[in-house]
């Protein structure tokens, strides 16, 4: 039987994130079978809407742990060139996420994960800059575990948060959007939480279904050198596949000068010693989503938590960029219902709730 739910996803990632229309060239890109009744939805819906071409694809994170694990330093160092021109042709792509395991490549190999994303970075730029792109998660028994629910209340929550009017949140987000343009200085306040920075000069970007499904956001990034203080990471976190907890990062004139997570420190600062920029921040947000309120252990959705913030190590968006480089993102999620943000000495929110009037729509209903 088609769940009704699957067939409005379906819409909202066709309809409103690409906009699929007569002529376009679409790939459907799944990692897990588990999205195969999603996919499909896509797959005819596309055709409806006019696509001259469209593929799909199915991959495995098992079967890529054991790529990272085997294969030889030339192996590992053979760009995909036929994956990349296929990718020039494309004018859409819809990814998806089903795996059934977030600790898939826990044990895989650090080095050969890091060397093989630096070689396939212009895959990701392809698809980035010149297609109408969105990634999405399709809920699986293993996701809903992670997220300590049954199956059934995580494809509820799962779905809810994805589809919503994204129209009217985009028009909500406006306003917060414009006060950051503005901003200078961004205190932020909570325990073990004393954080400054400046975003003066970069833009902000409302994260409002284009890209991300769910989404929810408006983010920017810090002047490079300009943060000072420390932050206590209070939402567990997924990298690489291992999950970190109470992350907690020292600043100094931009770049973390130390960084403590429990027994998992020295694989915390294995990550941030990747290169020169994995010290530096590249992204600040806040999370505006308003059926997201509690974490799951799956970024995309944690990253959206109404009344939280995400501090990103590592590299800058081309859209807010402070010119930090590097081959992390670690988008580091705190949740903000004990602390304080403030713009320019003004509170704009305070226990994870906006009290500055102009923003007050966003608050979902209590």
């Amino acid at each position: 039987m088609r769940d009704s739910r699957v067939v409005e996803m379906a819409r909202v990632l066709v309809d409103y994130s690409t906009r699929i229309n007569k002529g376009d060239r679409v790939l459907i890109s799944a990692a897990g079978f588990e999205a195969a009744p999603l996919v499909t939805e896509l797959y005819a819906l596309c055709l409806k809407r006019g696509a001259e071409y469209v593929e799909y694809s199915f991959t495995m994170p098992e079967i890529d742990r054991q790529f990272y694990n085997l294969a030889s330093k030339k192996q590992l160092a053979v760009f995909p060139q036929h994956k990349l021109d296929f990718y020039k042709t494309l004018t859409a792509y819809i990814g998806i996420s089903a795996a059934d395991n977030s600790m898939v490549n826990a044990t895989s190999s650090q080095q050969a994960m890091v060397a093989y994303q630096k070689l396939t970075r212009p895959l990701v730029d392809q698809r980035v800059k010149h297609t109408k792109w969105v990634v999405t998660r399709y809920p699986t028994h293993g996701a809903a575990q992670e997220a300590r629910m049954s199956l059934e209340e995580y494809e509820d929550y799962l779905f809810s948060a994805c589809n919503v009017d994204w129209a009217a949140e985009s028009r909500k987000m406006e306003t917060l959007k414009k006060l950051m343009d503005k901003t200078d200085r961004v205190h932020l306040k909570g325990p073990d939480t004393d954080l400054t920075f400046s975003i003066n000069g970069l833009n902000s970007i409302k994260c409002d279904g284009r890209f991300n499904i769910p989404d929810g956001e408006v983010f920017t990034a810090p002047v490079k050198d300009s943060v000072q203080g420390h932050i206590t990471y209070n939402c567990p976190t997924i990298y690489q596949g291992k999950e970190f907890n109470d992350i907690r990062l020292e600043f100094k004139e931009g770049k973390i000068v130390k960084a403590t997570a429990g027994a998992m420190t020295a694989a915390l600062n294995k990550i941030l010693d990747t290169d020169a920029g994995s010290r530096f921040v590249g992204e600040f947000s806040l999370g505006v989503n308003p059926t997201i309120r509690t974490p799951m252990r799956n970024i995309l959705f944690d990253e959206k938590i109404f009344g939280s913030i995400h501090f990103t190590p590592g590299q800058a968006y081309d859209e807010a960029d402070n010119g930090n480089r590097s081959a992390v993102h670690w988008d580091m999620v705190r949740l903000m219902q004990d602390g304080e943000i403030w713009f320019d000495d003004r509170l704009i929110q305070k226990g994870g709730r906006f009290v500055l009037p102009a923003l007050a729509a966003l608050n979902p209903e209590q």
